[in-house]
């Protein structure tokens, strides 16, 4: 199942991630860069990427974006079984969807594309893309039973299929900051089938705490590759090229980034639900762009996109190199010091 198989990416994300907050689903994704991989890709996924332009460090299942194995479609197709007969004794109407004829996601296209041209296209993908727009709605038979629907009706229909999630807003909480699990909240018929055919979600986060040491290792390999002198003077260069091209103030790679989020933050009013002290450690979540002010946020679009031009190309002439340099010296270390627990994680995210 794709949510579940991004649940489990997630945890390895948040985990990495620490404190702090990931403001839009598509913060995760990057255009393609380039066919040099990681030195830790074999270990940590395809899509494992330790910082460079994408300004992070994530971690995607093990085996990256291939073709879903025959065991992973009989697993998926048992569980869009699961949900109809679930949402059938709840008194709706659900169609299990074979995971063949899931359409791929609309936003694959803007992903394929190249740095520059993302830029050029998306800027960040932070407020150029409606990420509370499901995909794949105008064919998928769900989406037409619900919305036959009256609103009323609606709500049930939700609620039933995603439990308390449905009036959440779509935010998801992740682990709580004092490391307390919440308790276990109604996760409807899509995560009772979930729990059926993938375990419960105690016995996923116990299959990634026994890697703790090794995401605490990694934190402390993005720091190191920081702190680099070569990273360092890139970024310093990276700083006045900004300056140079109308964006002065920005001493951190991320920091041109993190501006756009938070406008989009105050546009939308997500910062009034940002976490207390004591709550959850990280946020994730989609609000939608349907209720922004459309004068204000095509300013804001238009902002992203000039930025994010300017970060590339700063970062194409300035920093990219030489940040690629330093974290694949210090990441081909990494793997020969840990190699044994590199193994042992791409094989327990292998079988999921």
């Amino acid at each position: 199942m794709k949510n579940s198989r991004t649940a489990l990416s997630l945890i390895a994300v948040l985990a990495l991630a620490g404190c702090g907050a990931v403001n839009s689903p598509g913060a995760d994704k990057t255009p393609v860069e380039s066919d040099d991989k990681s030195p830790l890709a074999e270990y940590m996924g395809e899509g494992f990427s330790s910082g460079g332009a994408g300004g992070m460090m994530r971690v995607t299942r093990a085996g990256g974006g291939g073709e879903s194995s025959e065991e992973q479609l009989a697993k998926q197709r048992k569980m869009e079984d699961s949900i109809a007969a679930c949402m059938k004794t709840a008194g709706f109407e659900y169609v299990a969807v074979p995971p063949e004829s899931n359409e791929k996601s609309k936003f694959n296209d803007a992903f394929n594309l190249p740095p520059d041209k993302f830029a050029e296209q998306y800027g960040y993908g932070i407020s150029t893309i409606d990420w509370a727009k499901p995909d794949g709605e105008e064919t998928d038979p769900n989406a037409k039973i619900r919305k036959a629907l009256s609103p009323n009706a609606q709500k049930a229909y939700d609620k039933a299929l995603n439990g308390e999630l449905a009036t959440s807003g779509g935010m998801v909480q992740a682990v709580p900051a004092d490391g307390k699990r919440p308790a276990a909240k109604d996760m409807g018929c899509r995560g009772k089938a979930g729990e059926e055919v993938f375990g419960s979600g105690e016995d996923r986060m116990a299959d990634f705490s026994k890697f703790d040491s090794l995401f605490k290792d990694l934190e402390a390999l993005r720091k190191r590759v920081d702190s680099d002198q070569r990273v360092v003077d890139a970024t310093s260069a990276w700083t006045d090229c900004m300056a140079d091209a109308g964006h002065a103030g920005f001493q951190k790679i991320d920091d041109a980034r993190n501006q756009v989020s938070s406008k989009l933050d105050e546009l939308t009013g997500a910062k009034k639900n940002q976490p207390q002290k004591g709550g959850p450690s990280v946020v994730i979540g989609a609000p939608s762009l349907d209720k922004v002010d459309a004068a204000k946020l095509a300013e804001l679009r238009k902002f992203e996109i000039e930025l994010a031009k300017a970060d590339q190309g700063c970062k194409a002439t300035t920093y990219d190199a030489k940040y690629k340099e330093a974290s694949t010296e210090h990441e081909k270390e990494f793997v020969a010091q840990h190699k044994t627990e590199l193994e042992q994680y791409r094989d327990t995210m292998a079988e999921r």
